[in-house]
């Protein structure tokens, strides 16, 4: 019997939890709501995080939705053809050059942003005048527009170098145009790990880059990735700096001093000419599904490497 009767205590505790809850939460509201009343400012700047965030949904969905509709039909075999004609203005050879253009990019801007954000935040007293120069400097080029860096590279690599107009030029111009972002992300994502897993990991005995590589840096992947994430975007989507630096070229490189065409170029040169509008619309399908797939895989190795 007395086992039974500490079962329907049980039960009856169980039954009281969700109702304890709901008062919480009726008290949580009712408090907010007195909270409002007393500052007025706070619900006038509440109300005006609802409505921004409501019209930037709004405004996504209907980007998504017109793209969607206008460029789902235009989906056919023909666009997909390995080889490029006039006629079927295929979009194949602009996948395989947006993949190329982006692996050269972060090849390079990678192992820099990375290097150079451990050097400021591991190595670099604090305090350091140089480390302030490459902040700003860094920040100040994030905001430089893309044509800037696609004469700048059409000067310096396919003019100075003679790399002509090749993937390699554009590649190396969207590496410097997307090595400020890597480094500032990644700055920040280093010094986001809490001071005590480096203590924790001195006082084990470890030396400086063994903590780094083994500690700090697997702890910060999720940020360092966020930031290659943000890199590969822009890069995928560029258009101004390849165009005076890897050409307009519809076709697969034979190799990397070949000019080609990514797909962001691609459907700016459908549109522009004015023939094959439609197609341009399914290349922005394609291009937002090679984005989403991207930006995909890279979440995915996040949460593989943090498991781990």
């Amino acid at each position: 019997m007395a086992v039974l009767d500490q079962i329907e205590n049980v039960e009856n505790i169980n039954e009281m939890i969700p109702e304890k809850s709901q008062a919480m939460n009726r008290q949580t509201l009712k408090d907010k709501l007195i909270s409002y009343k007393r500052t007025p400012g706070s619900l006038a700047v509440m109300l005006l995080v609802l409505l921004a965030a409501g019209i930037t949904i709004v405004a996504l969905a209907f980007l998504l939705g017109y793209i969607l509709i206008n460029g789902i039909p235009y989906l056919t075999a023909d666009l997909f053809s390995w080889t490029y004609t006039s006629d079927n203005v295929s979009v194949v050879p602009a996948m395989v050059n947006t993949v190329i253009m982006t692996g050269i990019s972060l090849l390079f801007a990678v192992p820099f942003g990375i290097g150079s954000a451990v050097y400021l935040v591991e190595y670099a007293g604090k305090g350091n005048k140089l480390v302030k120069i490459i902040r700003i400097t860094a920040e100040t080029l994030t905001g430089i527009p893309s044509i800037v860096y696609g004469l700048f590279g059409m000067l310096f690599f396919v003019t100075a170098l003679h790399w002509k107009f090749s993937i390699l030029a554009g590649g190396c111009t969207l590496a410097i145009m997307v090595l400020p972002v890597i480094l500032r992300t990644t700055e920040e994502a280093l010094m986001a790990v809490p001071d005590s897993y480096r203590e924790g990991s001195f006082g084990l005995g470890a030396g400086k880059l063994r903590t780094i590589f083994k500690i700090i840096l697997p702890a910060a992947v999720p940020g360092i990735l966020s930031g290659v994430i943000l890199a590969t975007g822009r890069i995928v989507g560029e258009t101004a700096a390849l165009i005076y630096t890897a050409g307009t070229v519809a076709a697969i490189p034979s190799d990397l001093f070949s000019s080609g065409r990514t797909l962001a170029v691609h459907m700016y040169v459908l549109s522009n000419e004015g023939l094959h509008v439609n197609q341009a619309y399914a290349t922005a399908v394609v291009l937002l599904v090679l984005v989403i797939l991207i930006n995909g895989l890279s979440s995915f190795l996040a949460k593989k490497i943090q498991k781990e």
